[in-house]
């Protein structure tokens, strides 16, 4: 008896670290509402929302009334960095490791960071318009989808560098989804430093694109001096 008790308790231990792990690895990236969170950050992070915009005031039963206090510049700080983590879809982890990257090298950071930000592989699949949102263009990678120069590439976080080919998988190229975002998206051809071919749906990420080219209402610079710190 005391055998399959003991057995019992030892298979639901290792059921209970095994869900741990699978409740992980689903928040490894932002899964809850859009709305809401674009709401406590004060920005319509995720594109245009007409629900964010009858309510542009913080989420709660007294969100529109309370008055808040004075922030530090701490808060400002943190804001503007989790504005920045939600826009892109990435961990603290990766956003760290991005800003050590920046920092390492010879220019602005703040700038450097959002250009290693925007060469990511899910967010070029966004800017590109194979996908209508960034994440449904890390969908799109994670299901193998998307070939960086003619290699099949499912992580979402590749880094680009200037020069590399973006080609939809040849079968992938009668998906409906994927179909009705090119034909809808326009915007990328603003951008100087991306070219695409709709025709074939393949693009070329020709350069890190310059501070004004970025559209995102990031101030950089209120990161940069959140990780001095």
């Amino acid at each position: 008896m005391d055998v399959v008790l003991r057995k019992s308790v030892e298979y639901s231990t290792d059921r209970k670290n095994i869900c741990n792990r699978l409740l992980y690895i689903n928040m490894a990236r932002y899964t809850g509402p859009k709305v809401k969170k674009a709401r406590a950050l004060g920005e319509s992070i995720y594109g245009y929302s007409k629900a964010f915009e009858k309510r542009k005031y913080p989420p709660g039963q007294h969100g529109a009334t309370k008055k808040r206090k004075q922030r530090s510049d701490y808060a400002i700080q943190l804001t503007e960095k989790q504005k920045a983590k939600y826009t892109y879809g990435v961990l603290e982890r990766q956003f760290r490791n991005l800003f050590d990257k920046a920092s390492r090298k010879s220019g602005v950071t703040g700038e450097l960071l959002l250009q290693f930000l925007e060469a990511r592989l899910d967010n070029v699949v966004f800017r590109l318009g194979i996908a209508p949102t960034r994440r449904a263009a890390r969908q799109l990678v994670t299901h193998r989808h998307i070939c960086v120069n003619g290699i099949l590439t499912n992580i979402p976080s590749y880094q680009l560098k200037p020069g590399d080919d973006i080609q939809v998988r040849g079968q992938s190229r009668s998906l409906q989804a994927i179909k009705d975002s090119v034909a809808r998206k326009s915007e990328v051809y603003k951008f100087s430093w991306l070219e695409f071919n709709p025709e074939k749906m393949e693009g070329k990420f020709l350069a890190y694109p310059q501070r004004d080219s970025i559209p995102e209402k990031l101030n950089e610079q209120l990161i940069v001096e959140l990780y001095s710190k």
